[in-house]
């Protein structure tokens, strides 16, 4: 018995032709001849396809190997009652239309062929319009009941796709991802695609651009290998149903080691966004997906080798962008089951598709915030070692200075007076002006060793030599400053490969040059500007440059910038470059300061490899 799933007065939205589908027929079961020719005739005259039986044994028979959609079936067969095959043929055959034929007029008969699953009855003799009248009506009512449930199927299917949906909207939305759960996202989407109760399709790939290489590169993939890998993971999948958070604990617990095939066909995929007419740089060109059927597509080219890697020739290219940019593409296709890929389907997979993209720009934020996070780390990091290096740097040079410059004033004067009175001891023959005589030349004595000792102090040039990447001491000594240059909006750029070549030095003597360079370009550009550090290396040595936009040295201050206590700012003491020259001197190199050649300051500093005083000290 067919069960009617719309309101009844929906059945007459239905005409004739739409009554029957491809190869269904009608089923005359009878066991008297003319009934049988009589009916089929009737049902000839409206251009329905029938077939006979005189037996339930014909019955059952025609029922598996026919699409029957509806049986006339006589009460009284020969070898079983009519009501008894109702009961077996209505569970196995919920769509089957069943109209009983009897010579009898009782009622009660009637009633229990309609409580046993038959759509309608009719009497002997029949009446012909009476007849047509119930024919249509059953077949109308059936096909009303087999749109109606495929429709309900549909709608729950769009319904958990749109779940689906937006449980991914909300898990994107409330966290960034890192790459662990990007991946994680992108399968689960990939899973949506390919399930059941998703998009059905068989396989899906993804492919994104590498920031590095700028080539669009085969990622990610899910799908069965055959048809018996196909039904193992189509069952598991609707078993398990289709809810985000379960498919993202089976990933986490798996790992990502699923569909290994379809990983290894995707990911040796690579192509330069170069090449314009690939279908795939077409797609993400154009912002739209492109169709391809049987290896052919509008306006762009299906490479052989493509084609090959996929092995399948009629796939959908859906593009993956995010507001600024293409992220790379998502390719699906019915690799197993040759099943046509509508417009609906590839309506379907532009939504999956730009939940793809939106989680994947998620991940690009969370990789961008995570890697201000570790540059805020370190500033923080080599601040916190730093923060008094300046400062007692340049204290102690201008004690140095000071001391230096004090102990010529003192000593000149303090010798001629210890000189004077050692002349004056020899002279004097009163024994009570001798006595204070030797007292005047003893305290001199005491002060000018004193004043040795402290110019031996002053003078100290020993210095901790060890062996040290010289771009690795850079970079860190640039991320201090890494908070001034965002506030004062300076860019900066270092031009230094890798680690850098090892080289003899005090590290944090070193660290105190380029503190006080880098210190006096951000100086000079107080409302903005760019900082490059770039390096040239030879066999014997290794050359710095530190380039600011600003405005350079006047031509009457250069020739003194190095010169101690020499100074054109309101603050500071002066002795900043007199310490850089200083340091890099006692290791061996040179120190230049000058006008850039396109503007600025340009700060040289060159260190030997091989420093002679490393192989002094050994």
């Amino acid at each position: 018995m067919v069960e009617i799933l719309l309101p009844e007065q929906a059945a007459s939205t239905l005409s004739s032709s739409d009554l029957l589908g491809p190869g269904e027929v009608v089923a005359v079961v009878d066991d008297s001849p003319e009934i049988v020719l009589l009916l089929s005739h009737y049902l000839g005259t409206q251009a329905i396809s029938i077939v006979k039986a005189g037996s339930a044994r014909e019955l059952l028979s025609l029922l598996a190997t026919e699409k029957i959609a509806l049986v006339l079936l006589d009460i009284g067969l020969p070898d079983r009652n009519g009501n008894e095959i109702l009961k077996e043929i209505v569970p196995a055959h919920p769509d089957l239309g069943i109209i009983m034929v009897t010579g009898t007029t009782d009622i009660e008969v009637a009633l229990d062929c309609l409580r046993h699953g038959a759509d309608d009855y009719l009497t002997k003799p029949i009446n012909i319009s009476q007849f047509t009248h119930t024919v249509q009506n059953t077949l109308k009512k059936r096909r009303l009941a087999i749109s109606s449930r495929q429709f309900q199927q549909e709608l729950e299917k769009t319904n958990a796709r749109m779940r689906f949906l937006h449980h991914l909207n909300l898990k994107m939305n409330t966290a960034y991802l890192n790459t662990f759960e990007l991946r994680g996202i992108l399968q689960a989407i990939l899973v949506g695609i390919t399930s059941e109760d998703g998009l059905r399709f068989n396989r899906a790939f993804l492919a994104l651009y590498n920031d590095n290489t700028g080539l669009l590169h085969g990622t990610l993939a899910i799908g069965p290998s055959s048809r018996e890998e196909a039904g193992r993971v189509w069952s598991a999948l609707k078993e398990k149903g289709l809810q985000l958070d379960d498919i993202l604990s089976s990933i986490q617990e798996k790992g990502l080691n699923e569909d290994i095939e379809v990983n290894k066909i995707i990911q040796t995929l690579r192509v330069s966004p170069a090449s314009h007419d690939h279908v795939l740089i077409h797609a993400s060109r154009i912002n739209k997906p492109v169709h391809v059927v049987n290896g052919k597509a509008p306006n762009c080219i299906v490479p052989d080798d493509l084609i090959n890697l996929l092995g399948e020739s009629t796939f959908v290219v859906a593009p993956l962008r995010s507001p600024s940019k293409s992220l790379g593409v998502m390719i699906v296709d019915n690799f197993i089951t040759g099943a046509p890929i509508s417009d609906d389907d590839i309506a379907g997979l532009e939504i999956f598709a730009s939940q793809a993209s939106l989680a994947i720009e998620h991940s690009h934020l969370y990789a961008a915030m995570a890697e201000q996070i570790a540059a805020l780390e370190l500033v923080t990091h080599e601040l916190e070692k730093s923060k008094n290096l300046l400062i007692e740097a340049e204290r102690t040079a201008t004690i140095g200075q000071m001391s230096a410059q004090l102990l010529h004033a003192i000593r000149n004067p303090l010798t001629s007076i210890g000189g004077t009175a050692r002349l004056l001891t020899k002279k004097s023959s009163d024994p009570y002006m001798t006595n204070f005589l030797n007292i005047i030349t003893q305290e001199s004595n005491k002060i000018e060793t004193i004043l040795e000792d402290l110019f031996s102090f002053v003078e100290d040039n020993k210095i901790q030599l060890e062996m040290r990447q010289i771009y690795t001491l850079i970079r860190k000594t640039v991320m201090i400053f890494y908070i001034t240059m965002k506030q004062n909006n300076i860019e900066y750029t270092l031009d230094l490969d890798g680690p850098g070549p090892t080289l003899p030095i005090d590290e944090n003597k070193i660290r105190q040059v380029f503190l006080h360079l880098i210190r006096n370009s951000l100086e000079a550009m107080p409302t903005g500007g760019s900082l490059r550090i770039a390096a040239e290396e030879t066999d014997k040595s290794v050359t710095i440059h530190i380039i600011d936009s600003g405005p350079g040295i006047p031509m009457e201050t250069l020739p003194h910038v190095k010169d101690p206590f020499f100074t054109t700012k309101t603050y500071g003491n002066g002795m900043g470059l007199a310490l850089v020259e200083q340091i890099v001197q006692q290791h061996g190199g040179t120190f230049t300061i000058r006008d850039a050649p396109k503007g600025g300051t340009l700060a040289t500093v060159n260190l030997p490899k091989h420093s002679p005083i490393a192989a002094e000290q050994k």
